[in-house]
C-alpha cells in the first residue's frame, strides 16, 4: 500500500523578539532533518506540502533536496494560531497547550480553538488528497498540534494531548493513502524505517 507522511519540524531556534511562525531550524534540528532525508522513505517521496512557516518550509526543502521532489506550500497547514499570547516561556506554554487540547471548543486567551484548527487541517488534507496520485508516496511537513489534531480525527477519536508528539518535534506517523488509516504512531524521523 502506498504512504502518506505527516511530519514535525525539528527542534527551532528559539527567539522571544521573532514571530514564533518565522523560527527557523536551530543547528540539532537541521541535522536531524538532513539525516532523515537520507533515508529510503525520504527518496521515496513523489510530493511534499509544507505549511508555510519557516521552520517547515526548511524542513520540507531539506527533504526535497534529497530527490529533487516538488514542494507545494499550503498556508492553511499552519499550527494553531497563537499570536494572541506572543511568545510565552516553555514552562508556561506547556501548561496552555494541555488546556488548549482538553478544552477544544474554547480559546485559550485568544487562541485558535482546537476544534476550528482540526477542521481547518481536515479540510487542507482533504482538499491536498482529493487529486493527489494514490499510488505516489506524500508528505505533509508541518507542525506538532495541527499535526495532533489530524491524527486523531484519522484515528476518529476525540481530541486529547495524549495523541501529541514526543517533546522536541521532528517525529512522523504514517497513514495508507487507499483508507487513510494511521499505520505507525510518532516515530523521530530519522530512525523511522519505512513500512
Amino acid at each position: 500500500m502506498t504512504f502518506g507522511l505527516y511530519i514535525t519540524h525539528p527542534q527551532v531556534r528559539i527567539d522571544a523578539n521573532v514571530p514564533v511562525p518565522q523560527w527557523g531550524l536551530s543547528d540539532l534540528g537541521r541535522q536531524r532533518a538532513e539525516k532523515a532525508a537520507l533515508l529510503p522513505w525520504a527518496q521515496k517521496l513523489g510530493r511534499i506540502i509544507s505549511s508555510d512557516e519557516t521552520k517547515a518550509i526548511e524542513t520540507a526543502e531539506i527533504l526535497a533536496a534529497s530527490n529533487d521532489v516538488p514542494i507545494m506550500i499550503a498556508p492553511d497547514t499552519h499550527e494553531n494560531d497563537r499570536s494572541a499570547t506572543g511568545f510565552l516561556a516553555p514552562a508556561e506554554f506547556e501548561a496552555a497547550a494541555d488546556w488548549f487540547f482538553a478544552n477544544p471548543t474554547e480559546s485559550f486567551r485568544g487562541w485558535e480553538k482546537a476544534a476550528d484548527a482540526q477542521s481547518r487541517i481536515v479540510s487542507a488534507f482533504d482538499r491536498i488528497l482529493s487529486d493527489h496520485n494514490p499510488d505516489m508516496p506524500i508528505a505533509f511537513v508541518g507542525h506538532g498540534g495541527v499535526g495532533t489534531l489530524l491524527k486523531c480525527h484519522l484515528r476518529q477519536i476525540p481530541i486529547s494531548r495524549s495523541q501529541d508528539q514526543p517533546g522536541g518535534g521532528g517525529n512522523l506517523f504514517c497513514f495508507s493513502l487507499a483508507d487513510r488509516a494511521v499505520s505507525c504512531d510518532w516515530t523521530p524521523i530519522e530512525t523511522w524505517q519505512g513500512e
